[in-house]
């Protein structure tokens, strides 16, 4: 009798991106919490890329530029990498002067 191929946490799709929503006006504290997050959510799978969605940011500022450096290096660890979506012109200028432009 075959039971067939049983699904489960293992079946998880690794091809297709994790996407992540960020909103609001981040602080120097928001760095650790998405590091963190993400660590969580990458925890036991494989997945080739992570998308932020950051058009929801309101003030971008030098705080929401560490916590994306801070969020590539966190996917670099663990084996993954990160694209911002809706990234606004404000915060792409700020990335390309501080030499993050790659990720957006």
């Amino acid at each position: 009798m075959s039971y067939g191929r049983r699904r489960g946490l293992w079946d998880v799709d690794n091809t297709q991106p994790i996407l992540v929503r960020i909103a609001g006006r981040l602080t120097p504290a928001d760095a650790e919490r998405l590091c963190g997050e993400l660590s969580v959510r990458l925890a036991g799978i494989h997945a080739v890329e992570v998308i932020y969605d950051v058009g929801g940011i309101t003030h971008p500022n030098l705080a929401a530029v560490n916590a994306i450096a801070r969020l590539q290096l966190t996917a670099r660890r663990l084996g993954c990498r990160i694209r911002l979506r809706n990234a606004g012109p404000q915060l792409r200028a700020l990335l390309e002067l501080l030499g993050l432009g790659e990720v957006a």
